[in-house]
């Protein structure tokens, strides 16, 4: 999982931050603002911060959506994911995740800004003329969010000490006590994020008193009635669900049209049943290809794939969701199209066709829905 830092590159955060930051704020009035939340945002009622949140990742639109703090929840709770899902695959564990996220609300307000104080930019407002990547990487959250958990693991002693003085550990702030006031939320950000990724380690889940037998974040039916499906068929009883969204139905039967048809890496999936290979479908070129006969765009990778529309937990899928598998929940290496009843539809690797699986065969990394 640690191999994520090299799959992605990172750009590193710099000890000076800070100073530079702290001149943004007294330049821009946040100073004052810093002083009058400081302490008000402490004795959250995190069990229902935690229902909202959750709310939002379940699709609630950000109308909706009540959290003091978060003025802005559709733009920063994804923020805050990234950096769980960032977290969960470079082994960080929770408290960790909890400082990343209070210091991204001290910095940015979990906004992922193209400005600050001279050249600082991003969710921890780093600087590339101090050495911490180009623009380009600084602006990439799970690019700064690797960094800043990298810089805090490097830290001696950072578990035993309190939120506020791990964060400033790293970022050797003027306001070393400012990212106290995000405690409290960054907590229940972390705890309903970390909920909807099923591969959190039991001790963290026990630790919360969220433990449960069995896997977490699974749809109901797991597929698992079917019994055996034959690769490039459709199981027997199968019907798309009745209460599917008309265009997810489109998506699904123009995929199911593509049943038996054999991966091909790179393929753009325009011809599956032609003769030219490179017409045949990879997994993410049969998503694309699958939501554009039904009028909706896709970007072309899985890579990209894992951006497209909105997070949802993986609790609650519905049919015509992406899921996403193999590598990390930041950077998923294969995805598939949820098909209700417990079933995904995919291109799973080379040699093997175009298929239907059972769910009960993912490890689910994140889930999206595209319309």
């Amino acid at each position: 999982m640690k191999g994520i830092a090299a799959g992605i590159g990172v750009v590193a955060l710099s000890p000076l931050l800070l100073a530079g930051t702290a001149m943004m704020m007294a330049s821009t009035g946040e100073a004052a603002t810093t002083a009058s939340l400081r302490g008000c945002l402490t004795g959250l009622d995190t069990a229902e911060v935690t229902k909202e949140i959750t709310r939002l990742l379940d699709g609630a639109s950000g109308k909706n959506i009540h959290i003091q703090g978060l003025d802005l929840p559709t733009e920063q709770i994804p923020n805050a994911q990234t950096i769980v899902a960032t977290g969960l695959s470079l082994d960080v564990p929770r408290k960790g995740q909890i400082v990343a996220i209070a210091t991204a609300m001290q910095e940015s307000r979990l906004r992922n800004l193209n400005s600050g104080d001279r050249d600082s930019l991003g969710l921890f407002q780093q600087r590339p003329s101090q050495g911490w990547g180009t623009a380009q990487q600084i602006r990439d959250p799970v690019h700064a969010s690797e960094q800043f958990y990298k810089h805090l693991l490097k830290v001696d002693g950072w578990e035993q000490m309190k939120v506020t003085q791990a964060a400033q550990a790293v970022q050797r702030s003027g306001y070393p006590d400012s990212y106290a006031q995000w405690e409290d939320l960054a907590t229940a950000l972390q705890k309903a994020i970390a909920k909807t990724f099923p591969n959190v380690g039991k001790d963290e889940l026990t630790k919360d008193k969220e433990s449960a037998s069995g896997p977490i974040c699974k749809p109901d039916k797991d597929g698992t009635s079917f019994g055996p499906i034959p690769e490039g068929t459709v199981p027997k009883g199968y019907k798309i669900p009745k209460d599917a969204d008309p265009k997810a139905r489109a998506a699904i039967e123009w995929a199911m049209h593509q049943l038996g048809t054999l991966y091909q890496w790179g393929g753009s999936c325009t011809d599956s049943h032609g003769p030219d290979p490179m017409k045949r479908c990879d997994c993410s070129s049969l998503m694309q290809q699958a939501y554009a006969h039904a009028d909706v765009k896709l970007t072309r990778t899985t890579y990209t794939q894992v951006n497209d529309g909105k997070a949802v937990s993986s609790k609650n899928l519905k049919p015509g969701d992406l899921i996403f598998s193999r590598g990390t929940a930041a950077r998923p290496e294969h995805v598939g199209m949820y098909m209700g009843e417990g079933l995904v539809i995919e291109a799973p690797r080379t040699s093997k066709p175009v298929r239907i699986a059972p769910i009960k065969d993912w490890e689910i990394l994140a889930a999206r829905r595209v319309l």
